[in-house]
């Protein structure tokens, strides 16, 4: 028999996880989920409500701060529990990215007495964490923001992005023509920025920036009288730029057009030397894990939070990140449970230091 098999599985736990991920909560609709935080935390007599953007506030002890996100994005994957030799296996959308951290952080927060805040909108644009830097008075004392990192791990950075739309127009001519229209000018200055920031593959991806078009239209115009060219593209920044520096860069390339720089998130990189760092290396270590410290490629919250607070961060949640989005998204119920018993422990021990 297997140790999740002979482990006590926390029913309370995965009772919450099950029922939030059975309502579907894809960005823009997460009221039906968020309630049912709200009956969760009143249930354990904590006052709890939603804010004007929707998130869950359920404020206590702000020494610690709990929270993760309550959207997901679309996919219909139907709920079920799966037995394995194993252990019990949840499938459903956003059993991992990021109800399994989301729901194991409510837990945490109602028997340590931390806070905790559900918040909306991150797969889009974190309406909710920019809401929540906005409206505090102040910073809380330490931050654990809610991610699949995998029960063992602790993700410490992000790259940050920098987002825009290419526009440019030329004169309609013959295509016989040498002069470049605009599609050339588009793809010169694209091609020029990529080249810019091109590093062999032995380069960590976490240390590069990536570029990437996302989407490209162009053409003669509906008057027959120009070519127009439009792109939008993504660059993810590590943390030895900053976003305006990587601006700068980008447009020093431009010959003709222009970019709307729409999006910016700038990178985050904590210190494994932080309180909250010791406090979740002790608690996966004392679940019988050995901690693994994380570094992601994409961008979270975290990135939001480290812009605006000064103050200690780890991002930690169970599940496998490559199960983000992805149609069989699910997620082991024993690692679900060691998560919940490591986030109970690092949080009580940050609430007494």
């Amino acid at each position: 028999m297997s140790e999740a098999a002979t482990r006590e599985a926390d029913t309370e736990a995965r009772d919450l996880l099950e029922a939030v991920v059975r309502i579907p909560s894809v960005s823009r609709n997460e009221a039906e989920a968020a309630e049912r935080l709200v009956e969760f935390f009143e249930s354990h007599d904590r006052e709890a409500w939603l804010d004007e953007v929707g998130n869950v506030r359920a404020p206590a002890d702000d020494s610690v701060l709990l929270t993760s996100h309550i959207d997901t994005v679309p996919g219909d994957i139907p709920v079920r529990v799966e037995e394995t030799d194993e252990g019990d296996v949840l499938w459903g959308r956003g059993s991992v990215d990021a109800k399994g951290p989301l729901c194991a952080m409510a837990v945490a927060a109602v028997r340590t007495g931390a806070s905790f805040v559900g918040v909306v909108g991150e797969e889009v644009d974190s309406t909710g964490a920019r809401f929540l830097v906005e409206d505090r008075e102040s910073a809380p004392g330490a931050v654990i923001n809610g991610e699949p990192s995998g029960w063992e791990g602790i993700t410490l950075g992000y790259r940050g992005l920098l987002a825009g739309t290419y526009v440019a127009t030329s004169e309609s001519g013959h295509s016989s023509r040498p002069e470049n229209n605009a599609i050339q000018d588009a793809i010169d200055w694209w091609t020029a920025v990529e080249d810019e920031f091109a590093k062999d593959e032995w380069h960590p991806v976490f240390e590069r920036v990536t570029c990437k078009p996302v989407e490209f239209k162009g053409g003669t115009s509906t008057d027959g009288l120009s070519v127009e060219a439009t792109m939008d593209v993504q660059l993810r920044v590590p943390p030895e730029y900053s976003t305006s520096e990587i601006r700068e860069i980008a447009d020093g390339f431009l010959e003709n057009g222009t970019v709307n720089w729409d999006d910016k998130v700038e990178p985050v990189m904590q210190s494994p030397r932080t309180s909250a760092a010791r406090a979740f290396r002790a608690a996966i270590r004392q679940q019988g894990g050995e901690p693994t410290l994380l570094r992601k490629t994409g961008t979270s919250d975290m990135n939001v939070y480290a812009k605006a607070w000064d103050c200690p961060m780890v991002t930690y949640g169970p599940g496998d990140s490559d199960l983000d989005h992805a149609p069989n998204e699910h997620l082991p119920l024993d690692e679900y449970d060691r998560s919940v018993a490591v986030l109970e422990t690092a949080t009580e021990r940050m609430l007494e230091d």
